[in-house]
């Protein structure tokens, strides 16, 4: 049996990653580096952002300032139908921002095993997750 894990940025953790300078950088990195390392035979690790998170970002993926995380296996998770609906409905009982309900419909909808957020924003991230069991990892 192969365990699924999916492994969500932030917009923080975005930023952090894209710019080595960023006093995050590194962690995000190391994290990131991580989970992709662990993909084996037993376990099946992705590491997606978002689309709402990525448009609060301002990550382009076709411009050049955004080379470094391009290089990394990032999955989109789209803004669906079912995902707005739910992320709608995230963003009324919260109040959180687009971004942080778009990750709460992505952590609601994901058939994983073990899900992990890197966030700057472990508060807001526990509400959009509204109980269903998650890692959350402050940078």
């Amino acid at each position: 049996m192969t365990l699924k894990r999916i492994v969500l940025l932030d917009n923080e953790a975005v930023q952090a990653l894209r710019d080595p300078a960023h006093h995050k950088h590194q962690r995000v990195l190391d994290e990131v580096e991580f989970a992709l390392k662990r993909v084996a035979r037993t376990l099946s690790v992705r590491v997606a952002v978002p689309a709402a998170v990525r448009v609060e970002a301002g990550w382009d993926r076709t411009a050049p300032s955004w080379a470094f995380i391009n290089r990394f296996p990032i999955e989109d998770v789209l803004l669906d139908t079912g995902h707005a609906n739910t992320a709608a409905g995230i963003a009324k009982r919260t109040g959180v921002s687009v971004a942080y309900a778009h990750i709460g419909a992505v952590i609601h909808s994901m058939e994983a095993d073990h899900v992990m957020v890197l966030t700057s924003d472990p508060v807001d991230l526990r509400k959009v997750a509204e109980g269903k069991p998650i890692q959350v990892v402050t940078i």
